[in-house]
């Protein structure tokens, strides 16, 4: 337990319908649940602060014995051990056939199974008898809003609502009784007995009526979770396991309506302990747009994939080249910060922010992630549609306006702007990815084009090399300083050098070797780093696999192999990852579970099994392989 009794952040358990989720803690409480989408406010909110909400069902007592995932899942199953018998409790958002609703949010075409707005819960003595209790204690819009309670004549169903709320609806076979601003029921489960409760949000409230029905919709949603991962393609490898939990954690941080990925489920989730770097992470960010892309096609996810490539391209279409570095989940531009200041935030760590102050930030590298993106997602023959050729050509000429100004670089500095490599390095990336585009359309005026791309990009490239690299030949954190930054890490990545030049090589040692505590990476030494807060931060996580992958790409296979073994011995009990982690005691911090972080893995685990077996007929491998050396 962390202070003020918050569990710690990597033992929660993630859910999603892929509309929203939902985190439970090892107690079985549900501490974070926003309605109806990622981004909306909490009514579960007892992760930013012990009051703000929680939904719990199970034994009184509170540690269960096992925690796991039902295979192929995003379902949850815990089990307790009490004095008297055995109890397993199912959790999941549940997902069932499609139906138009009112409110029914899709850009994309519907899918054929899709959230049903409902958080199941079902539990089954398996042995003895177990006393089950069930307490629901929302609080609406981040605890500012007190429930009221409506209880019908038969007990078995509660609606909930709260001023300029949508109600909430709560269905179960117990007997439901209201205390004060809680729904709560107790009864004794014997030896193959079984319970349910279910929470349903939505303008027409769908949840199950009994416990065979809410079983089946466990059952509908696990079949629908295994038949997804089905359609992927994962080497027949010991870490396999890791490959598919990620896809999983990446499909659940999917909105399905736009095709939009979110970098975290939460908000505020600290990356110092009780410090104030604290973010809202539920936004879609367009650096993240070619690890995405390269990972769900690498997996073979290419539907997923292909709904992501149209969220940005609606983005791209509707603002040209004056992109911001995220958008809401629905396109949204205006992501302002605020403050929720009546909340105490997780282990006391303030101040608890919605919205993000860096959605208006000027940083160089969007454009770089945007063309390399659509470059990844047209790998196959090099030729993007013509509709999606425009989007190119205005991100191309963004990036060539603005490589030489300063920015806000990668890790979005709340400090002055300044000549970061890594911005600049993904500036060179959107004209070289854009030259090689262009060099294979056939329009008039075109091959022009592409010269004049190739020729900014190799001089983006010479004044890097000129005042981007110390005299010792290691890339620096931006032209002022000699500081090491592991975002230039994504250099070899993006193939801006080949990977045994000595800057690239020299700049992956001096990274492994003097920017790491305890053998993971640090994004920077805050002592040398001006980003206009206070504080220490842990190890990032995604930087870590990074250097898995660039310690493979410079030909160093046996060191990128045991970083990589290190990094998946700590993921949460559940193998889920938040963005940072304290090196010593290897607690997760900071948003969770984090989208980037479980991208970094794909790419690296790949890095590493194409080391390992690179024989043209291991067929899963091979597609790795060529994903790797695709760019």
């Amino acid at each position: 337990m962390e202070p003020g009794g918050f569990p710690r952040i990597g033992e929660y358990g993630f859910l999603s319908d892929c509309h929203t989720g939902a985190l439970v803690a090892p107690d079985g409480s549900v501490e974070w649940l926003c309605v109806p989408r990622f981004d909306s406010p909490s009514v579960f909110g007892a992760l930013l602060d012990r009051g703000a909400g929680r939904f719990r069902l199970g034994p009184h007592e509170a540690v269960p014995v096992a925690r796991r995932y039902q295979p192929g899942t995003n379902i949850l199953e815990t089990t307790w051990a009490t004095k008297t018998g055995w109890l397993v409790v199912i959790d999941a958002l549940t997902i069932g056939p499609w139906r138009e609703r009112p409110d029914d949010p899709h850009t994309r075409p519907p899918p054929d199974l899709d959230a049903q707005c409902v958080l199941v819960r079902a539990a089954t003595c398996v042995q003895g008898e177990v006393p089950v209790e069930l307490t629901c204690h929302p609080r609406f819009d981040y605890g500012r809003s007190d429930p009221v309670w409506e209880l019908e004549h038969d007990r078995h169903t509660a609606t909930v609502t709260a001023d300029g709320q949508p109600p909430l609806v709560l269905t179960t076979d117990l007997n439901l009784g209201i205390e004060i601003e809680r729904a709560e029921a107790r009864h004794l489960l014997a030896d193959g007995e079984s319970c349910f409760a279910a929470l349903a949000w939505s303008a027409e409230p769908y949840g199950p009526t009994t416990c065979s029905e809410a079983f089946n919709r466990l059952d509908q949603t696990a079949e629908y979770w295994r038949r997804w991962l089905a359609n992927g393609t994962f080497p027949d490898h010991p870490w396999r396991i890791h490959l598919q939990r990620s896809a999983l954690t990446l499909k659940g941080l999917t909105y399905a309506p736009s095709g939009a990925l979110i970098a975290a489920l939460t908000t505020s989730l600290p990356e110092t302990p009780r410090g104030e770097r604290n973010w809202d992470y539920r936004y879609t960010w367009i650096r993240d747009a070619t690890f995405t892309l390269w990972s769900m096609h690498v997996l073979g996810l290419d539907e997923e994939a292909d709904d992501f490539a149209r969220f940005i391209g609606d983005i791209c279409h509707a603002h040209g080249n004056r992109l911001q570095i995220m958008y809401g989940i629905g396109g949204e531009r205006d992501l302002t910060e605020s403050t929720l200041d009546h909340l105490s935030g997780y282990g006391g760590a303030q101040p608890v922010r919605i919205g993000n102050g860096a959605f208006d930030q000027q940083q160089n590298d969007v454009y770089g992630a945007l063309v390399d993106s659509l470059y990844v997602h047209s790998r196959a023959d090099r030729v993007v549609p013509p509709q999606i050729w425009p989007i190119v050509a205005d991100q191309v000429e963004g990036a060539a306006k603005v490589w030489d100004k300063p920015d806000q670089g990668i890790w979005e500095a709340r400090g002055p702007a300044k000549h970061y490599v890594s911005s600049k390095l993904m500036c060179w990336v959107a004209l070289d990815r854009g030259a090689r585009l262009a060099e294979h359309r056939a329009e008039t005026g075109v091959a022009e084009q592409a010269k004049r791309w190739r020729e900014i990009a190799d001089e983006i490239q010479r004044d890097i090399l000129e005042r981007g690299v110390t005299d010792g030949g290691v890339m620096r954190q931006h032209y002022d300083t000699d500081a090491l930054d592991a975002s230039v890490l994504l250099a070899p990545l993006v193939r801006f050098l080949p990977p045994d030049h000595e800057v690239i090589r020299n700049t992956v040692l001096a990274i492994a070797d003097r920017l790491t505590e305890h053998g993971l990476v640090l994004r920077y030494r805050v002592e040398e780093t001006e980003d206009g807060l206070h504080g220490e931060e842990g190890t990032f996580l995604i930087c870590s696999f990074w250097l898995v992958s660039a310690l493979s790409e410079i030909g160093e296979p046996d060191r990128a192999r045991e970083l990589c073994e290190k990094l998946l011995a700590v993921a949460g009990s559940l193998g889920l990852y938040g963005e940072e982690l304290e090196p010593l005691s290897h607690a997760h911090l900071g948003n969770f579970p984090q989208a980037f972080t479980h991208l970094a893995l794909i790419n690296a685990v790949a890095h590493v099994i194409a080391d390992e077996q690179r024989e043209p007929e291991q067929a899963a491998t091979a597609v790795f392989t060529e994903m790797r050396a695709g760019r």
